[in-house]
């Protein structure tokens, strides 16, 4: 049983410490997922919480995580687990038999399980914890409760911050489909041989006042007494669906330009905004400036935005603002406003209004180089991240080496 309670206690600390950092890698990320669990069960009320609510969560995973690994308060991480499994293990099924949601966002971006797995998962897991749980009266403790307690809320901090940082400066390891380096055109493409979508058509057709539906096999083609009323199109099997499929960009003049920016053979910005009224000012007009200077150094530039008409024409600046799917700029670009700078359709370079480099940098001639350069991910998110690991390791590490030190000492005892 002690070796279970020990196979236990490893399966459950990084299940959750990993959960909790792909998350927090993806803050906004997970406030989507949240916002998507408001929509389908009508709680959005609860919506401006999103974020702070996903940032609650995926800090209690990881911290629970950490204290059931390391030992630090480790029966109160073990009802942590607890408690999170008894609200995700009944959740999850509702979610699998409803199906509100594709993807639960369990492991965020990083590994995408359907709503089934996810169940499966749970119930594996929750063996596990159950272990733990009858088990958490033989609890280990690293010190004094003091101590432990002040271990504990330094790592939840340091964790929080962690994943205000990612917010800022942008995932500091991209899951998403518009990696840099990503050609849009390749991954929107449908390999030979996989099965497109099937649906079932049919045509509602009337006769003499009474309406009937048509399949494409018996619709009344040659028989002009019927009248055609409506068609209707019906998903009935899914079939493969490329990395990319919802990359379209319209101008306001209702123009798609989406084929001209992905062969563009020079460099094309976009400055994403998924609702410019829920951007700073000062942020937006930053974008602008360095709109201005990227058209007069030949780079196309385009705002693209998800916002109403209304909102648009309250931007109108001479620069050319184009509207795309909400959820597609959301995919693309974690930040209000974000960038993504193209060439041939490959993305060369992504960053956030706080990462963007400064104006002068960018010109029509720009090399490879200088473009790799502009793209580095940013040194204050580097070095905390590398900081917060060698905490994170020297913690545990100590936690082994002080139990390896308490059985060599009870053997002589």
């Amino acid at each position: 049983m002690k070796i279970l309670r020990f196979i236990s206690r490893i399966i459950v600390g990084l299940v959750f410490m990993f959960s909790g950092t792909v998350k927090a890698v993806d803050p906004l990320g997970s406030a989507y997922k949240f916002s998507d669990y408001f929509r389908a069960f009508h709680l959005e009320f609860l919506q401006p919480f999103a974020l702070f609510l996903a940032i609650v969560l995926f800090t209690a995973e990881f911290i629970s995580g950490f204290s059931v690994l390391s030992g630090y308060r480790q029966k109160t991480g073990i009802w942590g687990v607890m408690i999170l499994m008894c609200i995700f293990t009944p959740l999850t099924l509702i979610l699998a038999v409803t199906n509100p949601v594709s993807d639960c966002g369990c492991f965020g971006d990083a590994i995408h399980l359907t709503n089934w797995q996810t169940f499966w998962k749970n119930i594996i897991l929750l063996f596990f914890v159950l272990v733990l749980f009858t088990g958490r009266n033989r609890a280990i403790h690293q010190g004094i409760p003091l101590k432990e307690w002040i271990t504990i809320s330094m790592v939840v901090i340091l964790f929080v911050i962690f994943s205000l940082l990612n917010l800022r400066y942008l995932q500091l390891f991209d899951f998403l489909p518009y990696k840099t380096g990503i050609s849009i055109p390749e991954k929107m493409i449908i390999p030979e041989g996989k099965p497109p979508d099937e649906y079932l058509t049919t045509f509602i057709y009337e006769k003499e006042g009474v309406q009937k539906e048509f399949t494409i096999e018996n619709y009344p083609a040659d028989d002009s007494t019927w009248k055609f009323i409506d068609q209707k199109s019906i998903l009935i099997k899914k079939g493969y669906q490329p990395q990319i499929h919802d990359f379209s960009i319209t101008t306001t003049n209702g123009e798609k330009i989406t084929d001209s920016i992905l062969t563009n053979p020079g460099y094309t910005l976009l400055m994403i905004s998924t609702k410019l009224g829920n951007a700073t000012e000062a942020h937006l007009k930053k974008g602008f400036e360095l709109g201005a200077r990227c058209l007069a150094e030949g780079i196309s530039f385009y705002v693209v935005t998800a916002s109403g008409s209304d909102e648009v024409r309250a931007y109108n600046n001479g620069l050319t603002i184009c509207t795309a799917d909400e959820t597609t700029l959301k995919t693309i670009v974690r930040a209000n406003p974000g960038y993504l700078l193209l060439r041939n359709g490959t993305i060369e370079g992504k960053w956030s209004w706080a990462t963007i480099p400064p104006n002068e940098q960018f010109s029509g001639d720009m090399s490879v180089s200088q473009v790799e350069k502009m793209n580095n991910k940013s040194i204050v998110l580097v070095v905390y991240s590398v900081i917060l690991s060698v905490i994170l390791l020297a913690l545990l590490i100590s936690t082994i080496l002080g139990a390896a030190k308490r059985e060599t000492e009870n053997r002589y005892l």
